[in-house]
């Protein structure tokens, strides 16, 4: 399975490259992640835990950085095992330039494949897991920089004051 995306991030690109190599950055941008040691030099040994549709697993893995030029690429490859569930590889280049607003666009190239139970539960539910993993880890990326992104006007938050249950919804009641 491949991706592709963009992002621009309010943060100069040395900077941007900076965090991609911090072990606490990573722990706080990918979802699950239990634990994560090592440094960029050596790789990265991580635990992280997903659910996948039915599946749920704990995967320890390594993540290696390799092509690396200092506030311009680098290359994030990683795998992992998660017992019975499986294991799920992939590697991301991601290509950091300035943009006009004094920011940085990411871009990045996503390649990953499963095995495993995972393989099992088809290509639609893991593209788009795969998808919502790399948006997720990109956005927790942009929000280390800039904070957490306001609420568009009218839309609902997600904080337990702005929720309802179905049935309030229907009846007009809280």
């Amino acid at each position: 399975m491949q991706m592709s995306d963009t992002r621009e991030i309010q943060a100069p690109p040395t900077d941007v490259y900076a965090a991609l190599l911090d072990p606490e950055v990573l722990k706080a941008c990918v979802a699950g992640t239990q634990e994560i040691s090592g440094n960029p030099a050596d790789g990265y040994e991580a635990t992280v835990v997903q659910k996948v549709g039915p599946v749920k697993a704990t995967f320890k893995g390594t993540v290696t950085m390799s092509d690396m030029v200092e506030g311009e690429r680098l290359t994030i490859a990683g795998e992992g095992k998660g017992g019975a569930a499986g294991f799920a590889k992939g590697s991301a280049n991601v290509t950091l330039s300035p943009s006009e607003s004094g920011g940085t666009v990411l871009a990045y190239d996503v390649d990953a494949k499963v095995g495993g139970k995972l393989a099992q539960l088809g290509s639609r539910l893991i593209d788009g897991f795969a998808k919502k993993m790399a948006d997720q880890f990109f956005i927790k990326l942009q929000e280390h920089f800039e904070g957490p992104a306001e609420p568009a006007e009218g839309e609902e938050t997600s904080d337990e004051e702005g929720k309802k249950g179905w049935l309030g919804r229907l009846t007009g009641r809280d």
